[in-house]
Formats: C-alpha cells, sequence, structure tokens
C-alpha cells in the first residue's frame, strides 16, 4: 500500500477522533475545520515516519493534539480575533442532554491544554496506558489526574 492510500485509510478510520479533538479545543465551527484541516496536513507530513511502533490511532491522537495545542499557543500569542460573521448559532439545539454536552464542553475549555487532553481521550473510552502514552506520562498519573480533573469540572460554575 503506497502512501498515499494509507493515508486515505487513516483518515477514514480516524476521522471522527480528529474531528473530536478539533472540536474540543475550537470556539467556532470554522476553527474547528481549520484545525482539522492542519491535522491533516501533519498527519500527511508525517506518514513516512510513521513506522508502526505504536498503534495508529494513538498515532493520530497524538498529531492531532500537538497541532491543536499548537494552534492554542500560537493564537494566544497573537491575541484574541473576532469572527467577521456568525450566521448560524451551532449551539441552537435547547434539549436537556444538548445543554448538558454544551455545558460539559464549556467547562472542559476552561481546563489547561493537557488536563483537557486527558479528559477528552477518557471520554473516548481509551484506557489510562493509551492515554499515558499519547500525554507522555504514566497510567498511575493519568488516574490521579483524572480524579482531580472530575473534581475540577463538578466544582465549575456553569457560566
Amino acid at each position: 500500500m503506497n502512501n498515499e492510500e494509507r493515508f486515505v485509510q487513516i483518515v477514514r478510520e480516524q476521522r471522527q477522533t480528529i474531528y473530536t479533538v478539533c472540536y474540543m479545543f475550537a470556539k467556532e465551527k470554522e476553527e474547528v475545520d481549520d484545525l482539522f484541516q492542519e491535522t491533516l496536513i501533519n498527519l500527511w507530513k508525517g506518514i513516512d515516519a510513521f513506522r508502526n511502533e505504536s498503534k495508529v490511532s494513538t498515532w493520530v491522537w497524538r498529531v492531532a493534539l500537538n497541532t491543536c495545542i499548537s494552534a492554542d499557543r500560537k493564537k494566544k500569542a497573537r491575541g484574541e480575533t473576532v469572527p467577521l460573521s456568525m450566521n448560524i448559532n451551532l449551539y441552537s439545539d435547547s434539549d436537556e442532554k444538548s445543554l448538558q454536552i454544551q455545558q460539559l464542553h464549556k467547562r472542559i475549555g476552561r481546563l489547561g491544554l493537557v488536563d483537557r487532553a486527558i479528559i477528552l481521550l477518557w471520554l473516548d473510552n481509551l484506557s489510562y496506558d493509551e492515554i499515558g502514552a499519547i500525554v507522555g506520562i504514566s497510567a498511575k498519573n493519568v488516574s490521579v489526574k483524572l480524579v482531580r480533573i472530575r473534581e475540577q469540572l463538578k466544582q465549575m460554575s456553569n457560566d
């Protein structure tokens, strides 16, 4: 299988993961799309270097997280921007479940970058070992951090 076919297969299998990571780091749809595209570019650039020493999903998580974290740092360095127009409300669903998801998304967005990544991986049902491998910490440290993160999320207000 050549790199192009391999890339297409990876994107097909992992697009939900990539989108989820991008969504958790973005505040509006255009930003999600930009992060998604940037992640795809970084996956393409790194496909030759990937040697199957870890699972493809672990590699994709790392690339997506690193892309989003880098973009977040660049955005903070250059200052706040204002979108030109916002003709749609991405959060227009008003049923109870949608409201709870919106509140959780807001709270997660207020966490630090590493904590945000850890809770996102946990919500995607990855094992502590997998989370540790992606983030670069031990599984025990993941466990401790998750307890603290969940407590932090509980204590946040819905502002």
